[in-house]
């Protein structure tokens, strides 16, 4: 099909994938984006699978060999801070801005559509029609949702798919390396570093600078730390300094203190010396309730979800970014080759569906030590997760596991 007309809701990086190849297939396509600045300041570290170079040389977008730094491994610490397994990986570690902006930058700015929400989805016959909150109207043959977990377009398509909570959540932040200590650079620094610790983990790895720099003094160091956080402890948590309490999660300035300083006590509690720096020291300390959302269809007539808005697996899974190209390259694909929408959408769905479930479920294995607050990952008596195969598994497409029997 050529000569057709799209919009899609959300201008991440999905929105962005799905668009930049749509017309590189002949199609004129609107994105509508609710954020009213630039998207490229959120986010923080990725890791630049192969699979995702593929998709930018496949979009004409070459490589850019200065967007991360480069780890040769992945090494497991107990709580004491002993190394106890590493496994030989190299990855490329890098930043989400720099994923971002250049497809941003790609995509013709008269059709992005900054600070406009979707309010109205409706569709007659072959056509829908998107009305937003401040009265825009597009039509289109085709609607993609690439609007996140909290997807609006899912909302309307299929209501009874809601975010499942996890029971535990990360606290993440980002450090400057030249504020690290020097034991924690010769250390720590260089590992991409799994830290088990009891019901909680730790990982941790270099980035490059917020300047794009990999040049040592210049990177930065980004932390995730999963962490129980059940009922009542999550609302304490989201509630901000007014009483207000948010959904799934809340700015860093309107936190409480006294959470920020409890993260810094429980550090200085559950983890060796070595690592304090990576919560002392990071800029912001930020919180990620952990949610994942599971379906059972991902198309809706002429209405497509792609990334987070299909599915949500638990970021142990390390493959979001990933996960929304694939999705794009498919849907998009299927789109060009078709003869009709409804073809293109069966496509898609046979291709997608069970990728994006089997990477839920994934996730759901690699946490389960965390939300059943299990002292190990091996104690859970359902999967065989020691440390020395949990970081072999974590943070890689889930189709390498079954190419290599993982």
């Amino acid at each position: 099909m050529d000569g057709k007309r799209a919009v899609i809701i959300g201008g991440s990086v999905g929105g962005l994938f799905a668009g930049n190849f749509l017309i590189k297939h002949g199609w004129t396509v609107d994105i509508v984006e609710q954020a009213q600045a630039n998207l490229a300041s959120r986010g923080t570290g990725i890791a630049r699978h192969d699979e995702l170079e593929a998709i930018f040389k496949e979009l004409g977008i070459p490589p850019d060999d200065t967007v991360g730094v480069d780890v040769n491994g992945r090494t497991a610490f107990d709580r004491t801070g002993a190394i106890i397994s590493h496994f030989d990986l190299t990855q490329r570690l890098g930043a989400w801005n720099r994923v971002f902006q250049p497809l941003y930058d790609a995509f013709p700015k008269a059709r992005y559509h900054n600070g406009a929400r979707m309010e109205h989805l409706e569709t007659n016959g072959d056509i829908s029609t998107i009305t937003t909150t401040d009265g825009r109207k597009f039509e289109a043959d085709v609607v993609i949702g690439a609007d996140g977990f909290r997807s609006s377009v899912r909302k309307i398509v299929a209501p009874e798919i809601d975010p499942s909570y996890s029971g535990y959540v990360a606290w993440r932040g980002v450090s400057q390396e030249a504020n690290l200590s020097e034991e924690f650079r010769a250390n720590v620094f260089h590992h991409y570093a799994f830290l088990f610790m009891r019901s909680s983990l730790l990982i941790g790895y270099p980035m490059a600078g917020e300047d794009g720099s990999i040049e040592p003094g210049g990177r930065r160091y980004n932390y995730l730390w999963y962490y129980p956080a059940p009922g009542q402890q999550l609302t304490d948590i989201l509630t901000d300094t007014g009483g207000k309490v948010h959904d799934y999660g809340i700015p860093p300035p309107l936190m409480q203190p006294e959470h920020v300083e409890a993260v810094r006590a429980n550090a200085k509690r559950d983890m060796p010396a070595s690592f304090h720096d990576a919560i002392n020291m990071a800029d912001t300390t930020i919180v990620q309730p952990i949610y994942d959302v599971l379906s059972q269809r991902i198309t809706f007539g002429n209405v497509a979800l792609i990334g987070d808005a299909a599915f949500v697996a638990r970021p142990h899974v390390g493959v979001g970014v990933l996960k929304a190209g694939q999705d794009a390259v498919a849907l998009t694909k299927a789109l060009a080759e078709c003869e009709t929408v409804p073809a293109a959408m069966a496509r898609y769905e046979n291709e997608r569906l069970l990728a994006g479930q089997r990477s839920v479920w994934h996730g759901r294995d690699l946490g389960s030590f965390i939300e059943r607050g299990l002292d190990r990952p091996e104690d859970d008596p359902n999967y065989n997760l020691p440390p020395e195969r949990a970081i072999k598994i974590s943070g890689r497409p889930v189709e390498h596991m079954f190419e290599q029997g993982l």
